[in-house]
């Protein structure tokens, strides 16, 4: 199968890309803008070892000439669409550009691929959508009435994007709301990347609230393996939306005292009020996608942690910037 990544030389992404490769089945293609979001020479180190196994395209999703060309000399059969702004508290200092870069840049490549017949797009949500949701665990069932962000409205119009594109032209689209995913490779502005850093510098970390908010962290080979099960789901409904997470709430608290046994050193924390825009709580309802996706998801914080440390560290041992 020709498969198109965007945002394959990301921390998802390329972890993606990497495990189509091994399947050894698919021509892989690369999307990806490299921008200065944070350090590109991460992204870089994250696509080298692919070589010539892949086609990368550089550019921006607003790029709509680019887009076009890749898609027409690609011929694509299916898209694995990663690549967005993430994050909520830069989308409330910078809505403009998430909004350029997530919505229309998903516009973008789901017209591209109704131009050239490709049949099978799935895309990156967030169980930002969700905003503050009572009900939990969160399911794919809940109405969603109120999102908190930008960051999380560009997610909400890109779900339904993607359903516009399955009702008018058939196109079989799977979103698939993340939550809170991590391990090696994930990016320098994340939680665990940001108090590992600093924790082993022996700098203070910004502890917001009590530290009772909780995140419902995913692994990130789990996350890959859902990925590819919506590759692979072909039946079901045209539009189809599926949760993908760890199935563990871990509290700010908790995820702490896990870095600090990890590095076997101490946090010294900078107490902080809430951030606006902040959930309170994710926790995911994984059953749809246990049922039809065969989603399992076997990873705990207390493992998963430690293997994001052994990467921290050598990435620092090869001299690249994690930041």
């Amino acid at each position: 199968m020709k498969i198109l990544v965007t945002g394959g030389a990301g921390f998802i992404g390329s972890h993606t890309v990497e495990r189509l490769l091994q399947d050894g089945q698919h021509e892989v293609s690369i999307l990806d803008s490299f921008n200065d979001y944070y350090n590109p020479a991460i992204k870089r180190a994250n696509v080298r070892h692919f070589g010539d196994r892949v086609k990368v395209w550089e550019g921006e999703l607003t790029d709509k000439v680019l887009i076009q060309r890749a898609f027409e000399e690609g011929q694509f059969d299916a898209v694995i669409h990663l690549a967005a702004r993430a994050g909520v508290r830069p989308s409330i200092e910078q809505p403009e550009l998430y909004i350029s870069t997530n919505i229309n840049g998903t516009f973008n490549l789901l017209e591209a691929a109704r131009r050239i017949g490709c049949r099978h797009f799935v895309s990156a949500s967030s169980s930002s959508v969700y905003g503050v949701n009572k009900k939990v665990p969160f399911s794919e069932e809940d109405p969603i009435l109120q999102t908190i962000s930008p960051y999380a409205m560009t997610k909400m119009a890109g779900e339904q994007m993607c359903s516009n594109f399955s009702h008018l032209y058939g196109i079989k689209t799977v979103s698939l709301r993340f939550f809170t995913v991590y391990g090696p490779r994930q990016r320098p502005d994340l939680a665990i990347s940001k108090f590992t850093r600093l924790i082993e510098e022996g700098k203070p970390i910004d502890k917001f609230g009590e530290g009772h908010t909780a995140r419902d962290y995913t692994f990130i080979s789990d996350i890959v393996d859902g990925i590819i099960g919506a590759l692979n789901y072909r039946s079901g409904p045209i539009c189809d939306i599926f949760n993908l997470g760890g199935s563990q709430t871990v509290t700010l608290n908790d995820l702490i005292a896990t870095i600090e046994q990890a590095l076997g050193k101490k946090a010294v924390i900078n107490q902080l009020p809430e951030q606006p825009g902040d959930v309170p709580l994710t926790s995911a309802d994984v059953s749809k996608a246990k049922e039809l996706l065969n989603f399992r998801p076997t990873t705990t914080i207390a493992q998963g942690v430690p293997t994001y440390v052994e990467w921290f560290r050598q990435m620092r041992a090869e001299g690249v910037v994690v930041s």
